[in-house]
């Protein structure tokens, strides 16, 4: 990755408006920007790693005045401070930030490891590896990041959702229901998936993670064979205009017997609008997935 930054990628990464970044740079010299050939003003990485450690202090009541006193070195040692603390989960969504900028896999073993053992598995996926995931897809989107660093701290993440899901020990209990997860064909975003898999293990059902890009008649061949009661699945993949009503409809049609639980971006933005088959129900979070299970 370019480690050039125009200002608003400080903005969209540390979450401090361009305004006020440049007010904070003219009134306190706290970033000395370089210049392209053309005149364009640019920051490096050392640049961006100030202001998302300026940006962390300030979020836990350092007034900028004080840290504009403060040596680089010090604004460092203070900032990580919070970091190691693991008294606040939006701290360490900061923490990942710098683990994906600095590729420090190192670093993230340790946050996520230490988040686990202070917050625990749940709350730390909950509040700060998917609020951190949806920054990344922002990051993604904009630019910043490439997809190279995008599939490197994925995969690390994924990683670490796996080990959870073989760690857990609940035996299956006699109430248990029997539940399938899956992604449709071309669906290739599974980590809420994972989660949902993971969710419902937890509480002792019985479930079948088939995994990504799955076809229609391949998912109903193997639901005659399991017979599930329910289908879980998440829609993120963008489909031809009003057309997510008939891609249900679809799959209700091939597959009789089960109910489906569905969520994702896709369902969610056009939930009002879609017409729901009967047997489909919608989680809007993951809160939301835990009441159904």
């Amino acid at each position: 990755m370019s480690s050039k930054y125009s200002i608003k990628d400080l903005e969209r990464l540390s979450g401090i408006k361009a305004h006020t970044l440049r007010i904070w740079e003219q009134r306190y010299n706290i970033l000395h920007p370089e210049r392209t050939d053309t005149n364009i003003r640019f920051y490096n990485g050392n640049d961006l790693r100030k202001i998302l450690n300026i940006s962390l202090l300030n979020n836990n009541g350092y007034k900028i005045s004080t840290i504009a006193k403060l040596s680089g070195a010090a604004i460092l040692t203070e900032a990580e401070k919070f970091l190691n603390n693991y008294n606040k989960e939006s701290d360490q969504i900061d923490n990942l930030v710098i683990c994906l900028i600095d590729v420090n896999e190192e670093l993230f073993e340790k946050t996520i490891n230490n988040s686990i053992l202070k917050f625990g598995f749940e709350n730390t996926f909950e509040k700060i590896i998917f609020p951190f995931l949806k920054h990344l897809g922002n990051m993604w989107q904009a630019g910043i990041i490439n997809p190279a660093q995008e599939h490197y701290i994925s995969n690390l993440i994924r990683q670490k959702l796996i080990v959870g899901i073989d760690n857990i020990k609940v035996k299956i209990n006699e109430k248990a229901k029997s539940y399938v997860f899956f992604l449709p064909n071309q669906e290739l975003h599974e980590m809420g998936l994972l989660y949902t898999y993971y969710l419902t293990k937890a509480k002792g059902h019985k479930c079948s993670y088939l995994g990504q890009s799955l076809p229609l008649e391949d998912l109903s061949s193997i639901v005659k064979t399991l017979k599930p009661d329910f289908l879980v699945t998440i829609l993120t993949s963008s489909l031809p205009e009003n057309e997510t009503s008939e891609f249900l409809r679809n799959y209700s049609e091939k597959i009789k017997e089960p109910k489906f639980l569905i969520s994702g971006r896709l369902v969610l933005s056009e939930k009002e609008s879609l017409q729901l088959p009967p047997k489909f129900k919608i989680f809007e979070d993951f809160e939301d997935f835990k009441k159904m299970i």
